[in-house]
């Protein structure tokens, strides 16, 4: 049986890699989780092959040009972010479910291209004073760049009526809690 596909998208900074981290350790979900393919450098530990494929601008434009990429978009001004068709296609064909952390974009053009076979959730911030807090712990970016990913941010949260469902993310444990028993509803019809 054929795994299905999950998207979780959210604004930089929501928690969303927190989340899925979580629930990648329940079992039950049968999880694996589609590592996306990004022309940006590594950031601290980040290796290739396990959180990106870091592609450099020309091997990404390259499978661009070969149709290898199910979806892709430039988030930011020279940096693009895709899945490529052999991950998706590695995952659910050995039977599990797909996990896909990635933008708003990318995540509508997945829902609209597998329609029922993708459940897309947003994980939404408490509020964008919260989400600043959380980009400045981090200590990654600049505040330019944080300026940057607020704005975003505040476009982003404007498409969440789009996506199947809607978790706010104002308690991890809770969030983490509410986002499984929305995927186990739909990959395993619990």
């Amino acid at each position: 049986m054929k795994g299905k596909i999950i998207i979780l998208s959210a604004p930089s900074g929501t928690g969303k890699s927190t989340i899925i981290s979580r629930l990648m350790q329940d079992e039950s979900l049968c999880l694996s989780f589609s590592i996306s393919a990004t022309s940006r450098k590594p950031r601290g530990q980040e290796q290739h092959g396990r959180e990106y494929y870091f592609l450099t601008e020309e091997e990404f434009q390259t499978r661009v040009d070969n149709g290898e990429f199910v979806e892709w978009e430039e988030v930011y001004a020279g940096t693009r972010y895709g899945t490529l068709e052999s991950e998706v296609n590695r995952v659910v064909g050995a039977g599990r479910n797909l996990i896909m952390d990635i933008d708003v974009k990318g995540a509508l053009n997945i829902k609209k291209r597998f329609g029922d076979d993708a459940l897309s959730i947003f994980i939404m911030p408490p509020g964008i004073e919260a989400l600043a807090e959380r980009l400045r712990a981090r200590a990654t970016d600049s505040e330019e760049t944080i300026a940057r990913r607020l704005a975003k941010a505040e476009y982003e949260m404007g498409f969440s009526q789009n996506f199947d469902e809607v978790v706010v993310n104002d308690d991890l444990d809770t969030a983490v809690a509410e986002v499984g028993e929305k995927i186990r509803r739909y990959a395993c019809g619990c």
